[in-house]
């Protein structure tokens, strides 16, 4: 029974924390809310995670893995990619936030294993697509893949300035993001 309370405790703990991350990012959080907001004594994040950097490092990975099961990538098929990614920053802003924070507060920091698996694989299959001709080779592996998420995160990391020009349509958004990905990978 302890074991499964420990466990519900945590899980509460990691999604107060996902709130608090996204919301305020790593210097702006605090453990206090997390621990008030999971219902929880903050000691516990010290216990379960080690340390506000640890906790999220954790959340941002549990984040990283769902993310990777629900946007698979595809080499052959980089504006469908790029669509993928667009609707799930759309459907879940929490993560684009994270991602964000997680950008912005770790530019030099420690990598996170999720990421680095998650880039290799996908670099190695950008090459194996440019070396079988199925991708143009006028960008490299690493060029195409920051352009593409570039274009996915594109609508949301406006100035709001311009943002309130933005097509209101999700339907437009989207297909600018896909059309642009597709004219990225025309031919030289």
């Amino acid at each position: 029974m302890a074991i499964r309370d420990a466990e519900r405790t945590k899980q509460r703990l990691l999604d107060a924390a996902a709130g608090e991350f996204a919301a305020l990012g790593i210097a702006g959080a605090r453990v206090d809310r997390i621990a008030r907001s999971a219902g929880c004594n903050k000691a516990l994040i010290y216990t379960y995670f080690g340390n506000k950097d640890q906790l999220f490092d954790v959340v941002f990975s549990t984040h990283v893995t769902a993310f990777l099961d629900q946007v698979p990538f595809d080499a052959a098929d980089l504006p469908g990619y790029a669509g993928r990614l667009f609707d799930h920053f759309e459907d879940d802003p929490a993560t684009l936030r994270l991602t964000t924070w997680y950008q912005l507060e770790r530019p030099h920091g420690s990598r996170l294993q999720a990421l680095i698996s998650s880039n290799r694989a996908k670099l190695e299959e950008l090459a194996r697509a440019q070396r079988e001709g199925i991708l143009p080779g006028h960008y490299t592996p690493v060029e195409l893949l920051a352009l593409v998420r570039s274009a996915a995160m594109s609508w949301s990391s406006m100035t709001p300035e311009l943002g309130d020009a933005a097509p209101a349509d999700r339907a437009r958004r989207r297909h600018t993001v896909t059309d642009a990905v597709h004219r990225l990978l025309a031919p030289g």
